[in-house]
């Protein structure tokens, strides 16, 4: 091992210095030799746990499966791809274990063995289960705390900027994080290799670019001023699409597409926040007209974000403002949404037409805002110190726009202040007090890069590279056992804030009380009001339920021309907002599938054919007792993410839940099984295609538990809207439909069919009384939810040794009726946890 880590060292080194000439070898062995010795640990951990199995054990489980399994698993036969003969016992083997966990599962379940092959008493049933648990606790147990957890790239971005005071976006500058379980902050998955350790050098150098001032006071705010009628585009727009008014208002009766709504000369050349404000109003229409305010840059596949929508009130001019982080050299750019110019002709006068418009005024862009000069990050690091400016060679060089001083700290006791500057900065990125031989050592550096010729401030800067380069800021602190204050801390931290603690927790720390079961739940409490809690929301159902995937794949512009931007937009509000409502107010968990309300803005509305919203904010709206909408299901994310483009699956409908609400992972497809491809013609739907492929012995059992949910859910659209027949692009009826001034291309095929019959037997007609089965097993919801809670907050997969705990606090909850904050504060109480 000595030797494999010298040669990763070595090639560590050369690969940095090589892209990196200022940075000090030091750093990168520091760097390099810190994360090995890390990395080595586990692996040395996991090799002293317990083997599994007593040799009496062996024995009676033999003769257990001898008794009631040979005729489907032995001689032969091994149906499931599990034979009594190839049995391995040895559990420190993960596929190994992982085979045990599924007999222990299915004979406890009583799926096994099958009633018609053999008959086993609930005794004999009872002791084989005890027999097999007992071990794989054991070995879970001891291998579920070995797992270093590094942060992943989100974590570092939000920890970085609020340690700094900066707002850069760096986890796109980090490689991808692996996901395991659906989250992609679990430690076994979140590996270290050489491109990590060159994009760490590099953000942190961005960090520390943006942090440290670069001049002796903070950057004049600069105001632009611009009106459509002014830019280059009215040259050419006015008079076909666009219609200037006498009071200078420019009039866009066209929505998204071109020409586009970019502001030319609102761009800035330095990233920062800046305040936009949009004078317009609703032309020719008596009903508010929505608009999104967004981004745009001229660079080559740049990203064209959207930075909000609003609406233009109809009548008088009125003012929208907002205060948005902008990218260099990124314009404003102003979209209106449900405009179609509708029975307008080419070559037309534009004065004659009398159809809606957006007529948008002054706009106005300010920046870049600066809340503190310096910046948090600046005041961590020079605190106690002076700061002056290194004059120069050629004092002309100030007046040129590409001069940036050089500064020169200011100390009567420089190495009692540096020292001072790297106990601060070392607390914080270690979220503990940072260890008097690590000071040392950085002072060290510190001395070594003055002795080659730099300046104090640079080579301050280089000792604090160097320590957000450190396993210690890289890597959780996390000791085997119960965790301590600081690591508490940490875990309650990264859970709700996803960032490192804050002030309030370091102090309780420090004190000894986080550990304090009340003063945790108190915590608790207080972050969750916290506007950092929005960072858990966004992370956690982006994870949990895959919110991330909403680009995965885009609709089909022909066969559902009326998805939008606005729609996209909605989408994630809608179920970001509902999932924090169920925290916030404490909801029974049914209601993740089965609630009387819903969280929509006027475009979801519109989309469910729901009775009309004025706002395009998202509102908590009541919904009619024979409602399709309400819970998880239902929802146009949800639906979206668990489509493609064109068609639904109900077997990648049906996985979802069964993964993502019930807790339950269905075993992968027996290898040479093919999939069931859609028939977008529309001359069979996918239940026909599927019915061969569920009487096939390999697939019957699975599907049989797979496909009903996915089966309930064919009564929505891959873009979440209601169905009772498939659309299609080939056979089928015409539909006489207009979408935004144009006739729709796609026919209605055949009739959606949404019954099923559950693996237990229960039958449902179509999916409201599907949802109110799976509603009804609200206690199996709040253990997957749990189990989702669970595994966010530590980092880890829960296993098997975790079930008695999981289990422990569903139950705690259930006289209430499993209300999912209750269940969030079970979890921060439990000992999943408060321990590693």
């Amino acid at each position: 091992m000595t030797g494999i880590l010298v040669v990763m060292m070595s090639c560590a080194c050369n690969q940095l210095l090589r892209h990196w000439k200022r940075i000090p070898l030091v750093i990168a062995l520091l760097i390099v030799t810190g994360v090995a010795q890390a990395q080595v640990q586990p692996v040395l951990n996991a090799q002293q746990a317990t083997a599994g199995f007593a040799d009496s054990d062996r024995q009676e489980l033999r003769h257990l499966m001898q008794q009631h399994c040979v005729d489907c698993h032995a001689n032969g036969q091994s149906e499931g791809g599990f034979a009594i003969e190839q049995l391995d016992w040895d559990l420190a083997r993960v596929a190994v274990f992982d085979q045990w966990e599924t007999i222990h599962d299915r004979i406890e379940s009583g799926e096994m063995p099958p009633t018609q092959a053999s008959e086993l008493d609930d005794a004999s049933r009872q002791e084989f289960v005890q027999t097999v648990a007992t071990p794989l606790f054991a070995v879970h147990a001891h291998r579920k705390g070995t797992v270093l957890r590094r942060l992943n790239r989100q974590e570092y971005e939000n920890t970085v900027n609020d340690l700094f005071g900066t707002n850069l976006a760096l986890a796109a500058m980090l490689p991808e994080d692996a996901r395991s379980h659906e989250f992609d902050n679990v430690g076994q998955s979140l590996g270290l290799s050489m491109v990590h350790l060159q994009r760490y050098l590099e953000a942190g150098n961005k960090v520390l670019d943006a942090a440290i001032a670069s001049r002796t006071e903070a950057e004049k705010v600069e105001t632009k001023t611009v009106w459509y009628k002014d830019t280059r585009e009215a040259s050419t727009h006015v008079g076909k699409s666009w219609k200037l008014l006498d009071d200078g208002y420019m009039v866009r009766f066209a929505g998204v597409g071109y020409p586009s709504g970019m502001v030319r000369g609102t761009d800035f050349g330095k990233a920062g926040y800046y305040r936009i404000t949009v004078t317009g109003y609703a032309h020719q229409s008596d009903q508010p007209i929505v608009f999104s305010i967004g981004g745009t840059s001229f660079a080559a596949g740049s990203d064209k974000p959207i930075y909000g929508f609003y609406q233009a009130p109809s009548g008088e001019p009125t003012t929208v403002q907002l205060v948005t982080w902008i990218e260099p050299r990124y314009m404003v750019q102003i979209e209106p949404y449900g405009l179609s110019m509708s029975g307008f002709r080419r070559g037309d006068p534009i004065d004659q037409y009398q159809g809606p418009g957006l007529a948008i005024g002054e706009i106005k862009v300010e920046g870049p805002l600066v809340d503190r000069f310096p910046s948090v990050g600046h005041d961590l690091i020079f605190t106690g110190m002076g700061r002056r400016e290194i004059p120069p060679r050629n004092p002309n060089d100030r007046t040129k726009s590409w001069y940036k001083p050089a500064f020169e700290i200011v100390s009567e006791d420089l190495e009692a202040d540096v020292r001072r500057a790297l106990v601060r900065v070392g607390d914080q990125l270690f979220r503990r007090p940072v260890q008097p031989e690590t000071v040392d050592e950085m002072f060290a550096l510190f001395q070594r890069r003055v002795d080659a010729g730099d300046s104090h401030e640079i080579a301050l800067r280089t000792s604090v590279l160097a320590m957000m380069c450190s396993p210690q800021f890289l890597f959780l602190q996390e000791k085997l056992g119960q965790l301590d204050d600081h690591a508490l801390a940490s875990r309650l931290a990264y859970f709700l804030h996803r960032s490192s603690p804050d002030e309030t927790l370091r102090q309780l720390a420090q004190q000894g009380r986080l550990v304090d079961p009340n003063v945790l739940t108190q915590q608790t409490q207080r972050m969750m009001n916290s506007d950092r809690f929005a960072r858990f929301i966004d992370d956690f159902c982006d994870n949990w339920l895959d919110l991330r995937q909403m680009d995965f794949t885009a609709p089909d512009r022909k066969l559902f021309p009326e998805y939008d931007l606005f729609l996209r937009h909605s989408m994630p509000l809608e179920t970001k907002a509902f999932v924090r409502h169920l925290l916030v107010k404490n909801l029974p968990i049914r209601n993740l599938v089965q609630s009387d309300f819903a969280m929509l803005n006027c475009r979801l509305a519109e989309h469910y054919g729901l009775p009309e919203l004025k706002s395009e904010k998202i509102q908590l709206v009541k919904l009619p007792p024979d409602s399709l909408r309400g819970g998880l299901l239902s929802q146009a994310a949800i639906l979206k993410v668990t489509a493609n483009g064109t068609n639904t699956s109900p077997v990648v409908r049906g996985v979802w839940v069964s993964e993502r609400l019930l807790g339950k992972t269905p075993p992968p497809p027996p290898p040479g099984v093919p999939g069931v491809e859609p028939d977008i013609r529309g001359a069979s739907t996918l239940r026909e295609l599927l019915a061969k492929h569920r009487d096939s012995s390999n697939c019957r059992a699975c599907h049989a538990k797979i496909d009903p949910p996915g089966f309930a859910l064919e009564c929505f659209n891959p873009i979440g809207g209601f169905r009772d027949r498939y659309r299609s692009l080939g056979e089928g009826d015409r539909v006489d439909r207009v979408i935004l001034g144009r006739k729709v291309n796609y026919r209605l095929g055949p009739p959606v069919d949404a019954s099923g019959e559950e693996s237990d037997g229960n039958r449902f007609a179509n999916f409201q009384e599907f949802r109110q089965l799976l509603a009804d097993q609200d206690e199996q919801l709040a253990r997957a939810f749990v189990g989702k809670l669970a595994t966010f907050a530590s980092g880890r997969e829960l296993g098997f040794s975790d079930r008695q705990e999981v289990q422990r606090i569903v139950d705690s909850t259930a006289e209430t009726g499993y209300r999912a904050r209750d269940l969030l504060m079970a979890v921060v109480k439990s000992s999943v946890f408060r321990q590693k």
